[in-house]
Protein backbone atom coordinates (compact mmCIF):
# COMPACT_ATOMS: atom_id res chain seq x y z
CA UNK A 1 0.00 0.00 0.00
CA UNK A 2 1.64 3.33 -0.81
CA UNK A 3 2.26 5.88 1.65
CA UNK A 4 -1.11 8.67 2.90
CA UNK A 5 0.04 11.81 1.21
CA UNK A 6 -0.41 14.80 3.55
CA UNK A 7 -1.57 18.24 1.81
CA UNK A 8 -1.52 21.32 3.38
CA UNK A 9 -4.10 23.71 3.38
CA UNK A 10 -3.81 26.94 1.30
CA UNK A 11 -2.96 28.82 5.07
CA UNK A 12 -0.36 26.51 6.22
CA UNK A 13 1.39 26.21 2.64
CA UNK A 14 1.52 30.30 2.41
CA UNK A 15 2.97 29.96 5.89
CA UNK A 16 5.48 27.25 5.61
CA UNK A 17 6.71 28.99 2.36
CA UNK A 18 7.01 32.59 4.99
CA UNK A 19 9.01 31.29 7.36
CA UNK A 20 11.55 29.14 4.50
CA UNK A 21 11.78 32.47 3.05
CA UNK A 22 12.02 34.09 6.51
CA UNK A 23 14.95 31.61 7.31
CA UNK A 24 16.87 32.48 4.11
CA UNK A 25 19.09 35.62 2.86
CA UNK A 26 17.02 37.41 0.42
CA UNK A 27 18.60 37.04 -3.03
CA UNK A 28 20.27 40.13 -3.74
CA UNK A 29 17.37 42.06 -6.01
CA UNK A 30 14.60 41.56 -3.71
CA UNK A 31 17.07 42.84 -1.20
CA UNK A 32 17.44 46.13 -3.09
CA UNK A 33 13.72 46.32 -4.10
CA UNK A 34 13.14 46.00 -0.36
CA UNK A 35 15.21 48.49 0.27
CA UNK A 36 13.60 51.12 -2.31
CA UNK A 37 10.26 50.18 -0.61
CA UNK A 38 11.51 50.95 2.76
CA UNK A 39 13.58 54.39 2.19
CA UNK A 40 10.45 55.54 -0.27
CA UNK A 41 8.10 55.03 2.61
CA UNK A 42 10.35 56.24 5.80
CA UNK A 43 10.35 59.57 3.22
CA UNK A 44 6.97 60.01 3.07
CA UNK A 45 6.35 59.09 7.09
CA UNK A 46 8.63 61.97 7.81
CA UNK A 47 7.33 64.36 5.43
CA UNK A 48 3.88 64.27 7.19
CA UNK A 49 5.60 64.12 10.53
CA UNK A 50 4.53 67.68 11.76
CA UNK A 51 1.50 67.70 9.76
CA UNK A 52 -2.59 68.70 11.28
CA UNK A 53 -3.54 65.07 11.16
CA UNK A 54 -0.82 63.68 13.24
CA UNK A 55 -0.72 66.26 15.46
CA UNK A 56 -4.21 65.20 16.40
CA UNK A 57 -3.51 61.52 16.42
CA UNK A 58 -0.50 62.44 18.69
CA UNK A 59 -2.84 64.73 21.07
CA UNK A 60 -5.15 61.77 21.32
CA UNK A 61 -2.89 59.56 22.53
CA UNK A 62 -1.45 61.52 25.08
CA UNK A 63 -5.14 61.91 26.54
CA UNK A 64 -5.51 58.68 26.30
CA UNK A 65 -1.88 57.97 28.20
CA UNK A 66 -0.21 55.90 25.10
CA UNK A 67 2.68 56.56 26.89
CA UNK A 68 5.72 54.12 25.85
CA UNK A 69 8.85 53.82 23.97
CA UNK A 70 8.36 53.35 20.39
CA UNK A 71 9.37 56.52 18.34
CA UNK A 72 7.57 58.55 16.54
CA UNK A 73 8.51 59.37 13.08
CA UNK A 74 9.68 62.80 12.49
CA UNK A 75 9.76 64.04 15.80
CA UNK A 76 10.71 63.91 19.55
CA UNK A 77 7.89 62.10 21.34
CA UNK A 78 7.48 58.58 22.09
CA UNK A 79 4.52 56.32 22.42
CA UNK A 80 3.24 53.18 23.36
CA UNK A 81 3.13 50.06 20.24
CA UNK A 82 -0.27 50.76 19.96
CA UNK A 83 -0.11 54.43 18.63
CA UNK A 84 3.47 53.94 17.31
CA UNK A 85 1.71 51.75 14.83
CA UNK A 86 -1.26 54.05 14.18
CA UNK A 87 0.63 57.29 13.61
CA UNK A 88 3.25 55.87 11.58
CA UNK A 89 1.22 53.61 9.38
CA UNK A 90 -1.21 57.25 9.15
CA UNK A 91 1.83 59.39 8.68
CA UNK A 92 3.56 57.05 5.50
CA UNK A 93 0.04 56.97 3.54
CA UNK A 94 -1.14 60.61 4.39
CA UNK A 95 0.19 62.54 1.29
CA UNK A 96 -0.39 59.28 -0.76
CA UNK A 97 2.70 59.48 -1.82
CA UNK A 98 3.62 56.00 -0.81
CA UNK A 99 4.59 53.05 -3.11
CA UNK A 100 1.98 51.59 -4.98
CA UNK A 101 2.00 48.14 -6.44
CA UNK A 102 0.47 48.77 -9.96
CA UNK A 103 -1.26 45.68 -10.66
CA UNK A 104 -3.33 45.70 -7.15
CA UNK A 105 -2.69 49.24 -6.13
CA UNK A 106 -1.88 48.05 -2.93
CA UNK A 107 0.58 50.51 -0.90
CA UNK A 108 2.22 47.66 0.93
CA UNK A 109 5.13 49.60 2.65
CA UNK A 110 3.21 51.63 5.21
CA UNK A 111 1.81 49.05 7.35
CA UNK A 112 4.86 47.23 7.32
CA UNK A 113 7.18 49.67 8.45
CA UNK A 114 4.58 50.91 11.05
CA UNK A 115 4.74 47.28 12.07
CA UNK A 116 8.46 47.25 12.58
CA UNK A 117 8.53 50.76 14.70
CA UNK A 118 6.31 49.29 16.86
CA UNK A 119 8.46 46.44 17.71
CA UNK A 120 11.40 47.95 17.80
CA UNK A 121 11.91 49.14 21.39
CA UNK A 122 11.44 45.21 22.84
CA UNK A 123 13.30 43.03 20.39
CA UNK A 124 16.55 41.95 20.30
CA UNK A 125 17.08 40.74 16.35
CA UNK A 126 19.41 42.27 13.53
CA UNK A 127 19.25 44.00 10.96
CA UNK A 128 18.48 41.75 8.55
CA UNK A 129 15.72 40.25 10.18
CA UNK A 130 13.99 43.17 9.91
CA UNK A 131 14.60 43.77 6.39
CA UNK A 132 13.05 40.28 5.96
CA UNK A 133 10.72 41.04 7.60
CA UNK A 134 9.63 44.23 5.86
CA UNK A 135 10.30 42.23 2.52
CA UNK A 136 7.91 39.71 3.41
CA UNK A 137 5.26 41.64 5.14
CA UNK A 138 4.83 43.35 2.00
CA UNK A 139 5.42 40.26 -0.36
CA UNK A 140 2.48 38.39 1.29
CA UNK A 141 -0.01 41.10 1.28
CA UNK A 142 0.43 41.47 -2.37
CA UNK A 143 -0.03 38.05 -3.20
CA UNK A 144 -3.06 38.29 -1.16
CA UNK A 145 -3.92 41.25 -3.33
CA UNK A 146 -3.10 39.30 -6.56
CA UNK A 147 -5.34 36.55 -5.18
CA UNK A 148 -8.58 38.98 -5.32
CA UNK A 149 -8.07 41.14 -7.77
CA UNK A 150 -9.25 43.23 -9.48
CA UNK A 151 -12.81 42.26 -7.77
CA UNK A 152 -12.13 42.76 -4.84
CA UNK A 153 -10.95 46.39 -5.30
CA UNK A 154 -13.78 46.71 -7.59
CA UNK A 155 -16.43 45.75 -4.88
CA UNK A 156 -15.17 49.11 -3.02
CA UNK A 157 -12.98 47.58 -0.35
CA UNK A 158 -9.43 49.89 0.38
CA UNK A 159 -7.01 46.79 -0.36
CA UNK A 160 -4.44 48.50 1.34
CA UNK A 161 -6.05 47.60 4.40
CA UNK A 162 -8.04 44.27 3.62
CA UNK A 163 -4.82 42.97 2.29
CA UNK A 164 -2.51 44.69 4.88
CA UNK A 165 -3.40 43.01 7.88
CA UNK A 166 -1.84 40.05 6.58
CA UNK A 167 1.62 41.60 5.54
CA UNK A 168 1.46 43.46 9.06
CA UNK A 169 0.41 40.01 10.91
CA UNK A 170 2.99 38.01 9.04
CA UNK A 171 5.68 40.81 9.67
CA UNK A 172 4.62 40.88 13.22
CA UNK A 173 5.23 37.05 13.39
CA UNK A 174 8.48 37.04 11.97
CA UNK A 175 9.79 39.38 14.09
CA UNK A 176 8.33 37.72 17.36
CA UNK A 177 9.56 34.31 15.88
CA UNK A 178 6.32 32.45 15.94
CA UNK A 179 5.82 28.98 14.73
CA UNK A 180 4.08 27.95 11.53
CA UNK A 181 1.27 27.11 13.44
CA UNK A 182 1.23 29.98 15.67
CA UNK A 183 1.36 32.30 12.25
CA UNK A 184 -1.54 30.32 10.74
CA UNK A 185 -3.39 31.41 13.94
CA UNK A 186 -2.48 34.59 13.72
CA UNK A 187 -3.34 35.22 10.07
CA UNK A 188 -6.92 33.44 10.95
CA UNK A 189 -7.14 35.97 13.82
CA UNK A 190 -6.38 38.97 11.51
CA UNK A 191 -8.62 37.62 8.97
CA UNK A 192 -11.46 39.28 11.38
CA UNK A 193 -10.18 42.49 11.74
CA UNK A 194 -9.73 43.28 8.16
CA UNK A 195 -10.69 47.28 7.25
CA UNK A 196 -10.64 50.02 4.41
CA UNK A 197 -13.64 50.89 1.93
CA UNK A 198 -12.97 53.05 -1.06
CA UNK A 199 -15.87 55.68 0.00
CA UNK A 200 -13.02 56.93 2.78
CA UNK A 201 -10.95 58.51 -0.06
CA UNK A 202 -9.99 62.04 -0.16
CA UNK A 203 -10.82 62.30 3.59
CA UNK A 204 -8.37 61.95 7.01
CA UNK A 205 -10.18 58.28 7.61
CA UNK A 206 -8.06 57.02 4.81
CA UNK A 207 -4.44 57.11 5.57
CA UNK A 208 -5.39 55.23 9.12
CA UNK A 209 -6.35 52.15 7.10
CA UNK A 210 -2.22 51.11 6.66
CA UNK A 211 -2.34 52.66 10.32
CA UNK A 212 -5.08 50.32 11.67
CA UNK A 213 -3.76 47.63 9.47
CA UNK A 214 -0.57 47.50 11.79
CA UNK A 215 -1.88 47.18 14.98
CA UNK A 216 -4.25 44.65 14.02
CA UNK A 217 -1.37 42.72 12.44
CA UNK A 218 0.62 43.17 15.86
CA UNK A 219 -2.24 42.39 17.97
CA UNK A 220 -3.24 39.43 16.14
CA UNK A 221 0.64 38.14 16.07
CA UNK A 222 0.80 38.50 19.97
CA UNK A 223 -2.43 36.60 20.34
CA UNK A 224 -1.73 33.56 18.70
CA UNK A 225 1.91 33.89 20.47
CA UNK A 226 0.11 33.56 23.87
CA UNK A 227 -2.06 30.41 22.00
CA UNK A 228 -5.29 31.98 20.73
CA UNK A 229 -6.64 29.60 18.04
CA UNK A 230 -8.59 30.59 14.83
CA UNK A 231 -10.17 28.87 12.49
CA UNK A 232 -7.84 26.41 10.60
CA UNK A 233 -7.79 27.79 7.27
CA UNK A 234 -8.23 31.65 6.94
CA UNK A 235 -6.94 31.55 3.44
CA UNK A 236 -8.87 28.96 2.17
CA UNK A 237 -12.64 28.42 0.82
CA UNK A 238 -14.14 29.02 4.45
CA UNK A 239 -11.84 32.07 5.21
CA UNK A 240 -12.14 35.06 4.25
CA UNK A 241 -11.02 36.03 0.59
CA UNK A 242 -14.37 34.40 -1.02
CA UNK A 243 -15.91 37.19 1.32
CA UNK A 244 -13.15 39.46 -0.67
CA UNK A 245 -13.95 38.47 -4.19
CA UNK A 246 -16.15 36.99 -6.56
CA UNK A 247 -12.93 35.41 -8.16
CA UNK A 248 -9.99 34.28 -5.86
CA UNK A 249 -7.26 32.41 -7.31
CA UNK A 250 -5.11 30.91 -4.74
CA UNK A 251 -2.41 30.05 -7.45
CA UNK A 252 -0.94 33.77 -7.13
CA UNK A 253 -0.37 32.74 -3.01
CA UNK A 254 2.18 29.88 -4.20
CA UNK A 255 5.18 30.82 -6.63
CA UNK A 256 9.16 30.95 -5.98
CA UNK A 257 10.32 33.16 -3.43
CA UNK A 258 14.42 32.47 -4.91
CA UNK A 259 12.97 34.40 -8.22
CA UNK A 260 9.50 35.58 -8.48
CA UNK A 261 8.88 38.19 -5.93
CA UNK A 262 5.87 41.02 -6.59
CA UNK A 263 7.86 43.00 -4.19
CA UNK A 264 10.11 43.99 -7.49
CA UNK A 265 6.78 45.35 -8.93
CA UNK A 266 6.59 48.07 -6.35
CA UNK A 267 6.71 50.92 -7.65
CA UNK A 268 7.43 54.92 -6.50
CA UNK A 269 5.15 57.90 -7.08
CA UNK A 270 6.41 61.48 -8.27
CA UNK A 271 3.69 63.07 -7.52
CA UNK A 272 1.30 62.78 -4.18
CA UNK A 273 -1.85 61.82 -5.40
CA UNK A 274 -3.69 58.92 -6.87
CA UNK A 275 -1.64 56.96 -8.97
CA UNK A 276 -3.79 56.89 -11.86
CA UNK A 277 -3.37 60.25 -12.60
CA UNK A 278 0.35 60.27 -12.65
CA UNK A 279 0.23 60.07 -16.67
CA UNK A 280 -2.03 62.94 -16.95
CA UNK A 281 -0.31 65.17 -14.47
CA UNK A 282 2.49 64.59 -16.83
CA UNK A 283 0.67 65.20 -19.74
CA UNK A 284 -0.15 68.52 -18.32
CA UNK A 285 2.77 69.76 -16.91
CA UNK A 286 5.13 68.78 -20.22
CA UNK A 287 1.88 71.51 -22.23
CA UNK A 288 2.52 73.91 -20.00
CA UNK A 289 5.62 74.65 -21.23
CA UNK A 290 4.49 75.10 -23.82
CA UNK A 291 1.59 77.94 -23.01
CA UNK A 292 2.59 81.82 -22.47
CA UNK A 293 -0.99 82.58 -21.17
CA UNK A 294 -3.24 80.37 -19.21
CA UNK A 295 -6.25 82.41 -19.23
CA UNK A 296 -6.36 81.61 -22.54
CA UNK A 297 -7.16 77.88 -22.18
CA UNK A 298 -11.10 77.22 -23.32
CA UNK A 299 -11.47 73.70 -22.97
CA UNK A 300 -9.00 70.43 -21.85
CA UNK A 301 -9.95 67.25 -23.36
CA UNK A 302 -7.97 63.85 -21.33
CA UNK A 303 -8.06 61.13 -22.85
CA UNK A 304 -7.66 58.04 -19.66
CA UNK A 305 -8.04 55.36 -18.96
CA UNK A 306 -11.41 54.41 -17.29
CA UNK A 307 -9.79 54.26 -13.60
CA UNK A 308 -9.07 57.59 -14.35
CA UNK A 309 -12.74 59.47 -13.56
CA UNK A 310 -13.60 55.87 -11.12
CA UNK A 311 -11.38 56.68 -8.47
CA UNK A 312 -10.40 60.99 -8.75
CA UNK A 313 -13.48 62.05 -10.32
CA UNK A 314 -13.79 65.15 -7.49
CA UNK A 315 -14.39 67.85 -9.67
CA UNK A 316 -14.24 70.27 -7.64
CA UNK A 317 -12.41 69.55 -3.70
CA UNK A 318 -12.77 71.47 -0.92
CA UNK A 319 -9.57 70.98 0.34
CA UNK A 320 -6.45 69.27 -0.13
CA UNK A 321 -7.13 66.19 0.68
CA UNK A 322 -9.78 65.67 -1.76
CA UNK A 323 -7.70 67.16 -4.32
CA UNK A 324 -5.77 64.19 -4.52
CA UNK A 325 -8.27 61.93 -5.56
CA UNK A 326 -9.43 64.82 -8.90
CA UNK A 327 -7.85 63.97 -11.90
CA UNK A 328 -9.85 67.78 -12.71
CA UNK A 329 -7.41 69.09 -9.57
CA UNK A 330 -4.45 67.37 -11.02
CA UNK A 331 -3.80 68.37 -14.56
CA UNK A 332 -5.43 72.14 -13.77
CA UNK A 333 -2.45 72.57 -11.26
CA UNK A 334 -0.10 71.12 -13.62
CA UNK A 335 -1.06 73.03 -16.41
CA UNK A 336 -1.13 76.43 -14.09
CA UNK A 337 1.84 75.86 -11.94
CA UNK A 338 4.13 73.73 -14.11
CA UNK A 339 4.65 71.19 -11.51
CA UNK A 340 3.19 69.31 -9.10
CA UNK A 341 4.10 68.70 -5.86
CA UNK A 342 2.39 68.39 -1.94
CA UNK A 343 2.38 72.69 -2.36
CA UNK A 344 -0.41 72.16 -5.66
CA UNK A 345 -2.29 69.40 -3.33
CA UNK A 346 -2.68 71.97 0.03
CA UNK A 347 -5.59 73.28 1.07
CA UNK A 348 -4.86 76.96 -0.65
CA UNK A 349 -4.37 75.20 -4.25
CA UNK A 350 -7.18 73.13 -3.80
CA UNK A 351 -9.69 76.48 -3.26
CA UNK A 352 -7.82 78.88 -5.60
CA UNK A 353 -9.84 81.14 -8.08
CA UNK A 354 -7.53 80.39 -10.84
CA UNK A 355 -7.57 76.39 -10.34
CA UNK A 356 -11.46 76.31 -9.84
CA UNK A 357 -11.97 78.03 -13.00
CA UNK A 358 -9.33 75.80 -15.15
CA UNK A 359 -11.12 72.80 -13.28
CA UNK A 360 -14.58 73.34 -14.80
CA UNK A 361 -12.78 73.78 -17.94
CA UNK A 362 -11.64 69.73 -18.05
CA UNK A 363 -13.37 66.71 -20.07
CA UNK A 364 -12.05 63.35 -19.03
CA UNK A 365 -12.52 60.90 -21.88
CA UNK A 366 -12.32 57.49 -20.52
CA UNK A 367 -11.72 54.80 -22.82
CA UNK A 368 -10.48 50.99 -22.54
CA UNK A 369 -8.22 51.44 -25.18
CA UNK A 370 -5.65 53.60 -22.68
CA UNK A 371 -3.20 52.07 -20.77
CA UNK A 372 -3.37 52.55 -16.70
CA UNK A 373 0.20 54.52 -17.52
CA UNK A 374 -0.97 56.64 -20.49
CA UNK A 375 -2.68 59.32 -21.26
CA UNK A 376 -3.15 62.29 -23.88
CA UNK A 377 -4.30 66.16 -23.18
CA UNK A 378 -5.61 68.73 -25.65
CA UNK A 379 -5.81 71.98 -24.81
CA UNK A 380 -8.30 74.31 -27.21
CA UNK A 381 -6.93 77.96 -26.46
CA UNK A 382 -8.64 81.49 -27.67
CA UNK A 383 -6.54 82.98 -30.59
CA UNK A 384 -3.74 80.11 -30.26
CA UNK A 385 -3.22 77.06 -31.56
CA UNK A 386 -4.27 73.82 -29.68
CA UNK A 387 -1.70 72.25 -27.67
CA UNK A 388 -1.63 68.50 -27.63
CA UNK A 389 0.86 66.10 -25.25
CA UNK A 390 0.50 62.35 -25.19
CA UNK A 391 2.16 60.48 -22.54
CA UNK A 392 2.91 56.33 -23.23
CA UNK A 393 4.29 55.68 -19.88
CA UNK A 394 4.04 57.90 -16.60
CA UNK A 395 7.25 58.63 -14.76
CA UNK A 396 7.00 56.09 -11.89
CA UNK A 397 5.44 53.18 -13.84
CA UNK A 398 7.17 49.95 -14.24
CA UNK A 399 8.13 51.36 -17.92
CA UNK A 400 9.72 54.64 -16.69
CA UNK A 401 10.59 53.90 -12.39
CA UNK A 402 12.29 56.17 -10.55
CA UNK A 403 16.18 55.85 -10.77
CA UNK A 404 18.03 55.58 -7.43
CA UNK A 405 18.98 59.16 -7.78
CA UNK A 406 15.06 60.27 -8.59
CA UNK A 407 13.96 58.29 -5.20
CA UNK A 408 16.85 59.71 -3.57
CA UNK A 409 15.87 63.74 -4.41
CA UNK A 410 12.14 62.68 -3.78
CA UNK A 411 13.09 61.64 0.24
CA UNK A 412 15.16 64.67 0.27
CA UNK A 413 12.81 67.08 -0.75
CA UNK A 414 10.49 65.47 1.94
CA UNK A 415 12.94 64.81 5.04
CA UNK A 416 14.91 67.67 4.78
CA UNK A 417 11.98 70.06 5.81
CA UNK A 418 10.87 68.31 8.45
CA UNK A 419 14.61 66.83 9.99
CA UNK A 420 16.72 69.59 8.44
CA UNK A 421 20.00 68.95 5.81
CA UNK A 422 21.32 66.42 5.35
CA UNK A 423 18.42 63.67 6.70
CA UNK A 424 17.62 61.89 3.34
CA UNK A 425 21.69 61.00 2.84
CA UNK A 426 20.96 59.80 7.25
CA UNK A 427 18.08 57.92 5.93
CA UNK A 428 19.55 56.04 3.30
CA UNK A 429 22.40 55.26 4.63
CA UNK A 430 20.89 53.42 7.51
CA UNK A 431 18.54 51.94 5.13
CA UNK A 432 21.67 50.81 2.80
CA UNK A 433 23.70 49.29 5.94
CA UNK A 434 20.10 47.61 7.85
CA UNK A 435 20.76 44.25 6.65
CA UNK A 436 24.70 44.20 8.42
CA UNK A 437 23.30 46.03 11.52
CA UNK A 438 23.07 44.52 14.91
CA UNK A 439 19.33 45.96 15.17
CA UNK A 440 17.24 48.58 14.04
CA UNK A 441 18.20 51.64 16.57
CA UNK A 442 20.73 53.18 13.79
CA UNK A 443 17.47 53.46 11.49
CA UNK A 444 14.95 55.17 13.89
CA UNK A 445 17.74 57.54 15.25
CA UNK A 446 18.02 58.68 11.26
CA UNK A 447 14.35 59.60 11.15
CA UNK A 448 14.16 61.06 14.12
CA UNK A 449 15.35 64.96 14.70
CA UNK A 450 18.79 65.39 15.44
CA UNK A 451 19.46 67.85 18.54
CA UNK A 452 19.79 70.74 15.95
CA UNK A 453 16.07 70.06 15.02
CA UNK A 454 14.70 68.58 18.03
CA UNK A 455 13.12 71.92 19.78
CA UNK A 456 11.73 72.36 16.13
CA UNK A 457 9.79 69.22 16.50
CA UNK A 458 8.62 69.76 20.30
CA UNK A 459 7.17 73.10 19.53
Amino acid sequence: MSPAVTVGTPTSEFCAQLLTAGATPLPPRVARAARRSLLNVLGTAVGAARTPAIDVLLATAREQDGAGAVAVVGRAETVDWYWGALLAGTAAHLDDFDDTHLATVIHPGAAVLATLLSLAPELEVDGERYLTAFALGCESQLRIGNAVSPSHYDRGWHITGTCGVFGTAVAASLLLGLTAEQMEHALAIVSTMVLGHREGFGSMTKPFHPGKAAVNGVLAARLAAAGVRGIDDPLGDGGVLPVFADVVDRRELGGSFERDWELERNAFKPYPCGIVAHPTIDAAVAASGQMDDPAAIESVEITCHPLVPELMGHRQPRDGLQARFSAYHAAAVGLLDGQVGLVQFGDDRAVAPDVERLRGLITLLPTADCARDEATIRIERAGRDAVTVHIPHARGSLDRPLTDDELFDKVDRLAGPVLGPGAARRISAAVEALADAPGFDELVAAIRPTSTTEGEANR
